[in-house]
């Protein structure tokens, strides 16, 4: 991002020295004479200026055009990301519930060969490389989370860790998202809401079952 900034600042300079040279040329008459009698420094000061707003000012707008022609493909792979990333979230949260070790493990592996292979087209925008970052910062957290969990119970801030990481990278996706279809949207969010869907879906049977118990217990006494 700071080199980026650093190319944008460039340019505007280049671009106000023209200008300023421009403005001399026209509004004085002693600096238009000067030009006049050294022809050949003229020539090289307005080559390099014309150079100089080639390189630093074209280039920049044909890349930024490049990148917004490239947006859809960049959006398709995010959306690829965050399908993996569902599946290998919901796996890691079945280990901290007692599930298959080895499954979550071959979904993070998963997970982490796609980031590798997303990297080179997400971290050319400001907007996917944000996501990419975030993306790699929850791979992070699912692996810290599964080895956490290979000599020991699973703790609420274990758990608080890994839902902020996957809040963080919903909410960078979303910019992302917004460029597909509704209908290509639809599924990623699908498949994101997979998850939640499950851990709802076990909580809402875990707190039926306690009210079940709970019922029980209380008849008891009562009877």
């Amino acid at each position: 991002m700071q080199s980026r900034t650093k190319a944008w600042g460039a340019a505007l300079a280049v671009t106000f020295v023209a200008l300023v040279l421009a403005v001399l040329d026209l509004a004085d008459g002693s600096v238009r004479r000067w030009w006049g009698r050294h022809a050949f420094t003229t020539s090289v000061v307005s080559g390099i200026l014309v150079l100089l707003v080639t390189i630093l000012i074209v280039n920049r707008v044909l890349s930024v055009r490049e990148l917004r022609d490239r947006s859809r493909a960049i959006a398709a792979q995010a959306a690829i990301v965050i399908s993996q990333a569902a599946r290998a979230t919901r796996a890691v949260v079945a280990v901290l519930k007692g599930g298959d070790r080895d499954t979550a493990a071959d979904e993070l592996r998963t997970y982490m060969t796609m980031l590798l292979i997303s990297a080179p087209v997400l971290i050319d925008a400001s907007v996917s490389r944000t996501f990419l970052e975030e993306a790699q910062t929850l791979g992070a957290e699912l692996a810290r989370a599964l080895a956490a969990t290979r000599d020991s119970e699973p703790t609420d801030e274990l758990r608080a860790h890994l839902d902020a990481a996957v809040d963080r990278m919903r909410a960078v996706s979303q910019p992302l998202l917004d460029i597909l279809k509704p209908e290509e949207r639809l599924v990623v969010t699908a498949e994101d809401t997979g998850t939640d869907a499950e851990d709802t879906g076990t909580e809402q049977e875990e707190r039926a079952a306690d009210a079940q118990a709970t019922g029980t217990d209380t008849e008891g006494p009562t009877s």
